[in-house]
């Protein structure tokens, strides 16, 4: 269904239960509320493609696939300063790019995209049409991949991964947070704990974080009598830190540990550090929990299509295997594995 024409967008907090099992495509990104109960099987699928890690070896899954088309940003860069971009760079060029395309009013920019690419080509101007093109193409695939599918957040998709966790009030820590997003929806799915975000760009606490609209809903879990609720970003007991990872002094105080999208940003040989900080702050019998981008024709259409809106950084696509693998031989029984429309799905605990 769509629709909610009689939703009052003056309130701060425009959605409720009586909005449940309803969708609609706002300007900028897509409400979802079908599924409260979390009943569907088909969001996120436990693949099961593994049943014993422990004999599976990288002869058998290969390597992952590499992104190896930079964004423009980065390729002047390194023109301009004899050198290879720094990673710390690279990400603050990554969220102020990225986050650019989170606020866009998509519809709009697609109507003034197609006007200038008619006029430029009335002008028979080759330059200006192909820009026009380029443009015009990143608007219609952002527009499908998040408001028209709803992959980048996909809360169907993410409910299905975070079901089913043995806490109660947890305490949540995100690593590499950017905007928080399946921080949030875990804490409307476990409410009463707390989350700390973390990430080492002070924009995606300032902004990527902060602008995130308040009127969004979460779908979760009423702690009083365990039926669905909607939850809002400032209903929710939220810390942000900015600092590298590898200076957090937290103690093994946190009963799910989170990141989105993380492990792919390293070559192998960083990726059991990165895992390692996973375990580091967790407590005993406590959750890890990670996606990575599927390698998928789509998704590398995707990476190729918005190079210069996404590719600032080192990045690989890897399948369900693949990233089980790292995890696996990193010292985690992996809990649940499977995929969703466009991110692979992680829950494990070290051994």
């Amino acid at each position: 269904m769509s629709g909610l024409e009689t939703l009052d967008r003056s309130l701060d907090m425009p959605y409720d239960e009586s909005h449940f099992d309803r969708t609609e495509v706002l300007p900028s990104y897509r409400v979802d509320l079908r599924n409260p109960k979390n009943e569907l099987p088909d969001r996120f699928f436990n693949a099961n493609v593994v049943s014993d890690w422990s004999q599976l070896s990288w002869k058998d899954v290969g390597k992952p696939y590499e992104v190896k088309t930079m964004s423009v940003d980065r390729t002047d860069w390194e023109k301009e300063h004899g050198q290879k971009m720094p990673v710390k760079t690279a990400w603050e060029y990554f969220n102020r790019s990225f986050h650019e395309w989170f606020v866009k009013d998509v519809p709009t920019e697609r109507t003034l995209a197609k006007e200038d690419l008619i006029h430029h080509l009335k002008q028979f101007n080759v330059r200006e049409v192909k820009a026009s093109v380029g443009d015009f193409m990143r608007l219609s695939l952002w527009n499908y991949a998040h408001r028209v599918e709803d992959g980048i957040w996909d809360p169907r998709g993410k409910r299905a991964l975070f079901e089913g966790l043995d806490v109660q009030k947890p305490n949540i820590l995100f690593l590499g947070a950017a905007e928080g997003y399946e921080a949030m929806q875990l804490q409307a799915m476990y409410p009463g704990g707390q989350v700390v975000m973390v990430d080492y760009d002070a924009f995606c606490k300032t902004n990527r974080f902060a602008e995130f609209p308040d009127t969004y809903p979460f779908l979760g879990t009423n702690e009083q009598t365990g039926s669905p609720r909607v939850w809002y970003k400032n209903q929710m007991n939220i810390e942000y830190v900015v600092e590298d990872i590898r200076n957090l002094k937290f103690g093994k105080e946190f009963d799910i540990v989170i990141s989105v999208g993380l492990l792919e940003h390293v070559p192998d040989a960083y990726k059991e550090e990165i895992l390692d900080f996973h375990r580091r702050f967790l407590k005993p019998g406590g959750y890890v929990i990670m996606t990575t981008p599927r390698n998928q024709w789509k998704s590398r259409m995707y990476y190729r299509v918005m190079a210069d809106v996404m590719n600032h950084t080192y990045r690989e696509l890897m399948d369900i295997r693949q990233m089980g693998l790292y995890v696996y031989q990193s010292g985690f029984d992996i809990l649940r594995h499977g995929y969703m429309k466009v991110h692979n799905g992680i829950v494990a605990r070290p051994r």
